[in-house]
């Protein structure tokens, strides 16, 4: 269960009220516990060598893009710091980690007593920004035993959040900006922290509403939801609604038998010509049903209609309905279909309606809002649309939720400097090499508005102006290089957590200002970098002077072979 504290953290932004407390990580278990054992493992050979308060860098990264595009969307920075500033062990969890480590000298443990984030800087790239592989979307500096404790994590907040986020912002391009998204996976999800973070994440990366109800205390997310098939299946008849009555909306006049009002205004429908031989006897059940849902909710009317056959029962019971609640002064909101052929199926509903608004001169009737579910995902929505169709929501859950393309982002934690000497991570795989050293980073913009490069830099390095002409060069690739004139040059690092430092902490933003910030990035990137068919790749480059050092470290680095 999610602690009330994180709730209200979460809801007001990062801080309570009480002093200016940044409150805890959302979900209580994410402790100084939740790593892995060679963390620890790790900070007791630093400290019995004397090692432990060397002060380390550490970028974290990923190196490819997820779900076969180019470009992810970075989430879960706000755990992160929430994290880092409750960081302290419990003498419970020493104790713990006491019997887990028996053979560690008690030195360690009165040292792990003392051990806080006090002294740890953390710079990120703001929350909700469109990020490339490579390129560090936190930098953590600290004594080296502290900060490998936040790495793991570190990782795991980013990991996911990310991920989950980036198919929520593919979900939302493929269907447009028009469409109401909402997120249906709570129940598919990987457990509670995974229902919840998703929620959140695919909040952030465009969607518009979850049906999950604990995330919508949490998070203040917009909740909605209407019924199941089981509740239709529920009725046999209306002898089963004690009371029939209903008010108007004004409480002009009462209905007293609003079932009956309904079937009324089904046999006006059975009348109209242009709708013969769609359908005959509706599912009587199915209309008790509706009409049920109706007098509870008569101001928000959206019915599943698919329980037992769209074009001869769900739709014609829904309009029925509809109408009687349209003469008592009120205004359904519209359909659900779960299964079937949705483009068809919504084209045919869209022309029932159409013949309704005509027929009985109900305005906007033709408007009725129509929601697809039933296990959508990129590829089904994306044929969808070439199809053609008239769904207005889409309600979207296993795929979405469980990133079912893709099962993690591949983030990495990788030392980069120690005690001011930059360190490097060799590898034969090019791509698993690290770029060495503490880095300022840069987002260059051409002259019509869209990003062209993220470029990094060393730290003493001069920063990048406006209109002047920049040499940018792949990392590892000597022969991929260009200039490049900025029209606007952004910094994407920013202090979020100073430590001791004297740089101004970065606010965190509410929930909502990430989302909008998600998606003002998406907004600005290319489309061929966005497209969902060979996109094209967004270039990461290096200075020309980190180049430079980067090869002179690996080659410094890199064992000499020798042949006999």
């Amino acid at each position: 269960m999610m602690g009330e504290e994180a709730a209200a953290a979460t809801a007001n932004g990062s801080k309570a009220a009480m002093g200016g407390k940044i409150m805890g990580p959302t979900n209580p278990m994410v402790t100084p516990l939740l790593t892995d054992l060679y963390q620890y493992t790790m900070a007791y050979a630093y400290w019995k060598a004397g090692k432990h308060l060397d002060r380390a860098v550490f970028d974290l990264y990923f190196r490819k893009n997820p779900f076969g595009g180019e470009y992810t969307v970075f989430a879960g920075l706000e755990e992160c710091i929430h994290f880092v500033a409750n960081f302290k062990l419990s003498d419970d969890e020493i104790s713990f980690l006491r019997s887990t480590m028996p053979t560690c000298e008690e030195g360690f443990f009165e040292y792990l007593k003392g051990v806080n984030c006090s002294d740890v800087e953390v710079y990120s790239i703001p929350e909700g920004s469109v990020v490339f592989p490579k390129v560090p979307m936190i930098r953590i500096e600290g004594p080296v035993a502290v900060v490998q404790l936040l790495e793991t994590p570190f990782v795991n907040l980013v990991n996911y959040a990310s991920l989950v986020t980036t198919n929520a912002a593919r979900h939302r391009y493929v269907s447009g900006k028009a469409k109401v998204l909402l997120e249906f996976g709570l129940r598919r999800a990987q457990g509670p922290d995974g229902g919840i973070s998703a929620s959140k994440y695919c909040y952030i990366g465009g969607f518009d509403a979850t049906s999950n109800v604990l995330a919508g205390k949490l998070f203040g997310i917009p909740l909605r939801g209407t019924h199941s098939h089981a509740f239709v299946s529920s009725y046999m008849s209306a002898d089963e609604i004690p009371d029939k009555t209903l008010r108007s909306s004004d409480g002009s006049k009462t209905c007293d038998d609003f079932f009956n009002l309904a079937l009324s205004w089904l046999r006006k429908i059975q009348s109209v010509s242009s709708l013969h031989g769609l359908f005959g006897e509706t599912n009587q059940s199915e209309l008790a049903a509706f009409t049920s849902y109706a007098l509870a909710f008569p101001n928000n009317f959206l019915a599943l209609i698919d329980t037992y056959d769209v074009m001869r029962s769900g739709l014609p019971n829904f309009c029925a309905v509809a109408l009687a609640l349209h003469s008592l002064g009120y205004k359904a909101s519209g359909i659900r279909l779960d299964s079937g052929d949705l483009a068809y199926l919504s084209i045919e509903a869209r022309n029932f309606f159409n013949v309704i608004e005509k027929e009985f001169g109900v305005a906007h009737f033709g408007k009725m809002v129509i929601t697809a579910s039933n296990d959508l995902n990129e590829e089904t929505i994306d044929a969808l649309n070439k199809q053609g169709h008239e769904v207005d929501a889409f309600g979207i859950g296993t795929y979405l939720v469980t990133c079912y393309s893709q099962a993690a982002l591949g983030c990495v934690f990788k030392l980069v400097e120690i005690n001011d000497q930059p360190r490097i991570k060799l590898s034969e795989d090019v791509t698993k090499v690290s770029i060495p050293c503490k880095k300022r980073i840069f987002r260059l913009y051409g002259k019509e508005g869209y990003p062209l490069v993220d470029l990094m830099i060393g730290e003493d390095e001069p920063t990048p102006k406006e209109g002047e002409r920049i040499l940018c060069r792949h990392p590892f690739v000597e022969s991929k290089r260009a200039y490049v004139v900025a029209q606007h040059v952004e910094e994407l690092l920013k202090c979020y957590w100073p430590g001791r430092s004297n740089y101004p902490r970065e606010e965190l933003p509410s929930l909502n200002k990430i989302r909008d910030r998600c998606i003002k990035q998406l907004e600005k990137m290319r489309q061929d970098h966005m497209r969902r068919l060979n996109p094209t790749p967004y270039k990461v480059s290096v200075s020309a002077k980190l180049y430079d050092f980067i090869h002179y470290l690996w080659l410094n680095e890199a064992p000499v072979g020798e042949l006999q």
